[in-house]
């Protein structure tokens, strides 16, 4: 079947990236001064699986460059909010993870961004929110396995 006749596919994924400009942009908004979408992303990651990760995975994780996710970690480290440490097995690898400080901003920032993620739930409603997830949930397995 070819696109022009029958553009639901390209259409939601038109729909699924002007979503995550959209929503990057209001949380950039609502951040506090100096803390970009990138950063709050990497303290979150950490926030809820803790433990350390290679820049490389880390990159791997957020689909972006080792030079991009290397820039993002500089930045976080400069602001105290991880520790980059030399890898005992392999001294040529880095390893990252969150400070207390950085759960400290993290959480600072969550306060930042909840009045974004309610406003959103009140107009769209929990239920109708939560009925969204199956298909967002497959699309992105099934992306990540290709």
């Amino acid at each position: 079947m070819r696109l022009n006749e029958d553009p639901i596919t390209f259409t939601v994924f038109t729909e699924i990236k002007i979503i995550e400009q959209l929503a990057a942009l209001r949380i950039q908004r609502a951040l506090p001064e100096g803390l970009q979408v990138s950063h709050f992303a990497v303290l979150n990651h950490f926030a809820h699986l803790g433990g350390e990760k290679s820049p490389a995975q880390l990159a791997k994780v957020f689909q972006v460059t080792k030079g991009a996710m290397t820039n993002t970690i500089s930045r976080l480290e400069t602001f105290g909010c991880v520790k980059i440490r030399e890898d005992e097995t392999d001294k040529r690898r880095k390893l990252v993870s969150l400070t207390v400080k950085g759960q400290r901003v993290r959480e600072e920032a969550m306060a930042y961004v909840a009045p974004v993620f309610g406003q959103i739930s009140q107009e769209f409603g929990r239920e109708r929110l939560r009925s969204a997830l199956p298909i967002l949930r497959d699309l992105r397995i099934y992306l990540s396995a290709g």
